[in-house]
């Protein structure tokens, strides 16, 4: 008895000896991870970041991956990555427009070269800076929310994510996309 308890002492050893291992790699692991985050974000930053915001730096690498090869593979890629953030109920920042003398507030159009117009939504409140002040109210809205509503109005063509940095334009054909099997 006394054999197999120190056979068991020392098999328990080695394993908690294997989990501390484990576990200081994924601490090493964890850490690393936060000090690129909080390197490219500032810890400041990180910490008054709203939740509904958390995530969408997948996004911003989705988006900037397809800008390095715009290929259909990364096409593809970015948009389920932008139906995840969907479906994790990600937000994105919508531009609006000060209200008119019928006291609505409309969404901010911006009209493309060849005269069509799209909705602009940011990934975060950095992107949405980098406009150099064309953008004057904003509010967050949930992503899917936003695409249900471009689908319905007809007089854009889609929406414009980030539409200074890491762009990505969205139109309808694309939305459905990103809808999948959901489509409502």
């Amino acid at each position: 008895i006394l054999k197999d308890g120190l056979m068991s002492a020392k098999r328990l050893k080695f394993k908690t000896d294997r989990d501390k291992k484990r576990s200081k790699s994924f601490e090493r692991d964890s850490q690393s991870e936060r000090y690129w985050r909080e390197k490219k974000m500032g810890n400041d930053e990180m910490e008054k970041k709203d939740p509904g915001l958390q995530g969408n730096e997948k996004m911003e690498a989705a988006i900037a991956g397809l800008q390095q090869e715009p290929t259909q593979e990364m096409l593809a890629h970015t948009l389920t990555v932008i139906r995840r953030r969907m479906k994790e109920n990600g937000q994105l920042i919508i531009a609006v427009e000060p209200p008119k003398g019928d006291g609505q507030i409309q969404l901010q159009a911006i009209q493309t070269e060849d005269g069509k117009k799209w909705w602009a939504a940011f990934t975060g409140f950095e992107e949405e800076l980098k406009g150099g002040g064309s953008v004057k109210s904003t509010f967050m809205t949930d992503i899917r929310k936003l695409f249900e509503s471009a689908l319905q109005v007809e007089e854009i063509e889609g929406i414009i994510i980030n539409p200074w940095n890491r762009t990505i334009m969205l139109s309808k054909a694309l939305i459905k996309i990103i809808f999948g099997e959901e489509q409502v």
